[in-house]
């Protein structure tokens, strides 16, 4: 059984898959840019970590203790790839991924928590990890460029409940949570509007075969990086 976000990821790898889809500006001068096929890459490597090293299935939940960050997004593909439920408040869950492992890995009740270091550069968790945490950047690069599921997502399991108290099941994802925008779209996201806005932007954009600007907060939005993006409708 196929749900969107498996759809999604399947036309993001296929058709114009050397195209860029998500371009993160962020401190330092720091530019990421990853075409539809390194996306997919991305993607598929993180859902493999969730499903091969943490035992994640569908239904379960991976809350995101972190900012609207490239590194954040490809972590909610993957989850819904998977069929997972995306927490993204203070709501239980049995994964989280987060910036402070030390806070998350104190008898919260997770069973597994997940490092992630924002640098792009970053090849492991600067310094030392409390026992039983995944270093997201360690591991990831490891596991298999495509994702085969063990198990089938059912679209009717709930993929994320918005600030709104919204409940959207997997099959209402792209329809129901991700905006409306126009076909091909080159859209600026800025990430200080936090992370639910950056998703529902951005999977609006990828639904309807467009691509993602994604500007850390402290990065001034000029007129050239809107001209040498190419963004449409700032």
């Amino acid at each position: 059984m196929s749900i969107p976000a498996i759809d999604l990821m399947t036309a993001l790898r296929s058709g114009h898959s050397t195209s860029p889809r998500l371009t993160w500006y962020g401190p330092d001068a720091e530019r990421v840019e990853l075409s539809g096929r390194v996306l997919d890459n991305w993607v598929a490597k993180t859902s493999n970590l969730l499903q091969d090293e943490l035992d994640a299935e569908p239904g379960m939940r991976l809350r995101l203790d972190l900012p609207a960050h490239w590194k954040s997004m490809i972590l909610a593909l993957a989850a819904w790839q998977l069929g997972m439920e995306v927490v993204l408040d203070s709501a239980d869950a049995e994964l989280l991924a987060t910036l402070s492992p030390e806070a998350g890995s104190e008898g919260t009740g997770f069973d597994a928590v997940i490092a992630v270091p924002l640098p792009a550069l970053a090849m492991r968790w600067p310094g030392e990890l409390p026992p039983g945490v995944v270093d997201f950047a360690a591991e990831v690069r490891s596991h298999g460029d495509v994702f085969m599921a063990h198990e089938d997502p059912d679209a009717s399991l709930r993929a994320i409940v918005s600030s709104a108290g919204t409940p959207h099941p997997h099959s209402d994802l792209l329809d129901g949570f991700a905006a409306s925008h126009d076909t091909g779209v080159r859209l600026l996201v800025r990430a200080g509007d936090g992370l639910e806005a950056a998703l529902v932007q951005s999977l609006g954009a990828w639904r309807n075969d467009g691509s993602v600007v994604l500007v850390h907060p402290d990065v001034t939005v000029t007129d050239k990086l809107l001209g040498d993006e190419r963004v449409q409708g700032d």
